[in-house]
């Protein structure tokens, strides 16, 4: 499976089993391939950004953020497959192509985000890595030994 950058996908728990948690959202939560992940494709690096249903506990998040900070671009609220999904950039992580279980379909459909949406993921997603540069690290998860396990792991230089 070719992985695309604005695609949803479901990770394998081999991957999660590799990371021992890390701060990584629980895979598989009532039976169901949970969370979905939107890729973002790096070279041979995908970073994936887990998507939530939890509109009210995330709104409030928002709110709090732009009230104390003026915006917020850690969490994002879009209309995905129809319905509001929050995208929790915050909580993005580095993983190999051999990791992705399978794409997120709703009723056999393929599901791809917007180019609007997708730009405005990305163009979030590279502020907050540009943030994390300069020493302010805005993400939950331990992107850093995510990326140089797997890096280790595929023999990929680690930019």
């Amino acid at each position: 499976m070719k992985v695309q950058t604005g695609y949803l996908y479901h990770i394998k728990d081999e991957f999660f089993d590799l990371i021992n948690g890390k701060g990584l959202m629980i895979n598989h939560e009532n039976g169901h391939s949970r969370p979905s992940y939107l890729a973002i494709k790096d070279g041979k690096i995908l970073w994936l950004i887990p998507l939530s249903t939890k509109i009210n506990k995330y709104k409030s998040i928002i709110d709090k953020k732009v009230k104390k900070f003026g915006s917020c671009r850690s969490i994002l609220i879009k209309k995905i497959a129809g319905r509001e999904q929050v995208i929790l950039i915050q909580n993005a992580f580095p993983t190999l192509e051999k990791y992705i279980q399978s794409r997120h379909t709703i009723n056999g459909r393929i599901i791809k985000i917007s180019p609007t949406a997708q730009k405005e993921i990305v163009d979030d997603f590279e502020y907050m890595l540009s943030l994390k540069a300069k020493g302010l690290d805005l993400f939950f998860t331990d992107i850093d030994f995510i990326k140089n396990l797997i890096c280790k792991e595929e023999e990929i230089s680690n930019k």
